[in-house]
Formats: structure tokens, sequence, C-alpha cells
């Protein structure tokens, strides 16, 4: 199924960040890309009929190399958020998830309101952050993205004390909570929509993308590799 024109379009490059985020993308010990993202990229580089790449840069740096046209797509964690249409146009979503908040294992923080006062942490301008905001009397802790491993950053932050808490979406938090001193203190479900980003006035390739996307939902693919990597959450397409 070849969806696009090659004389116009030689090669699916898709932007995303080189650290690990179980189940969602990371690499062997030999490079290979595993994880649920991974194999969206190369579903729809098949579908597309076109080779496909993997352009890694920090997180803070996706959009300006979008821009610059470093990569076709950006598949990469990117939520739905009003900032982010600002910056790209947005395919169908590949996944919904809720959010959550993570603590050090033994802290008393069970809900929204034990965390006022205390200082949360989140991406810069993402869902998360959003989220973080409405938390009444928090102190609201931006991590800009522009290391190699901003979910490691937060991490380690709250290791360290800087922060008390982050949020981020639960498909990311619950392998962490396996180690033996971070929990999930409560969940929202906030049922966050994730889309890949196209540069903005690229409609061709959006609507190309999109179709693609259309169509490993309806033969089953696109849930084949939601059930391999992510078992423990529903599939959210289930009517498609």
């Amino acid at each position: 199924m070849n969806l696009v024109n090659k004389d116009t379009l030689q090669e699916f490059r898709i932007i995303c960040a080189d650290l690990p985020a179980p189940p969602l993308f990371w690499k062997d010990d030999k490079g290979y890309r595993h994880g649920y993202e991974s194999d969206l990229g190369r579903l729809l580089a098949n579908t597309l009929g076109l080779p496909f790449s993997f352009a890694y840069h920090n997180w803070a740096d996706f959009y300006p190399a979008l821009q610059a046209d470093q990569g076709e797509v950006i598949l990469c964690g990117q939520g739905i958020s009003e900032y982010r249409k600002t910056l790209a146009d947005f395919t169908e979503p590949y996944a919904i998830f809720d959010e959550a908040v993570m603590v050090l294992r033994g802290s008393t923080v069970r809900s929204p309101a034990d965390l006022a006062g205390k200082r949360v942490g989140a991406i810069a301008n993402s869902l998360n952050m959003a989220l973080a905001e409405t938390f009444a009397d928090c102190i609201c802790v931006p991590f800009g993205g522009d290391s190699d491993d901003v979910l490691g950053d937060m991490v380690q932050a709250l290791r360290d004390g800087t922060i008390d808490a982050f949020v981020d979406d639960d498909v990311a938090l619950v392998p962490l909570a396996k180690e033996a001193d971070l929990a999930i203190a409560f969940s929202v479900p906030t049922q966050n929509k994730w889309g890949i980003a196209v540069k903005k006035g690229n409609g061709q390739l959006l609507a190309q993308v999109n179709e693609a996307l259309a169509a490993v939902k309806t033969n089953g693919q696109l849930e084949q590799i939601w059930r391999k990597w992510m078992p423990s959450l529903a599939y959210p397409f289930g009517d498609n």
C-alpha cells in the first residue's frame, strides 16, 4: 500500500527522543529501538511505502527540528494541546492516556489537595503541566526538555528532594512505579489524546499520515502493537 508520491517524499523521518521511556520507546544493547511508538513508526512507514529513520533530538528541540525539515513528523509522546497546535498540525489520535502523579514511596500525598504548598514538576507547556496548574496552591516546577532525558531529570529531582512530585501520563509512570523508591500517588482520568505532529501548511502529508493511521486502526495492526506493549491498558479505539 503506497500512499505517497515518492518523487516528492523519499523517506519517513520520525523526530523523537533518544532516551528510555518503556513501553513507548527504548533501545536494547544492540541499538534496536523497541516499544509502542517505535513499532507504530515502522507500521506507518511501511503503509506509506517509504523507508524510515529515527531523527533524535532533545525534547525542547522537536518543533524547531520539524520547522527546519529535519524530519517529516514528530512521533514522541505529544499530547494534543492548544499550545502545541500553534506549533504544528496534528493527526487523529494514535493513543489516549490518563495522567498520574509520581512521588517517593512512603509519601502521604493521595489527592490533589495533598499537593498544596508542594513543588510539582512537569514538562513545560505540556498537558501534564496544564494539569499540575489545576492543583490548588501547589508550586509548579517546569522542566524544559533541553536535556538528553527529561523524564530522568524529573525522577532525579524527586529523589534529590528538589521537587515533591511530578506529573506525567500514566503509561510512562506505571513502569517507574516498579522501582523500590517510587510510587504513583493518584491518577486523574484526563483521557489525553496523543497525535503525530506535521509541519504547519503541509496538508498533503497530514492527510497521507492520517490515511495510513486509519488503515492500521482498521486492519487491527494498531491494536496488535498496543496489546503487545501495553496489555494492562484498555485499547481506546475499539469502535474503529
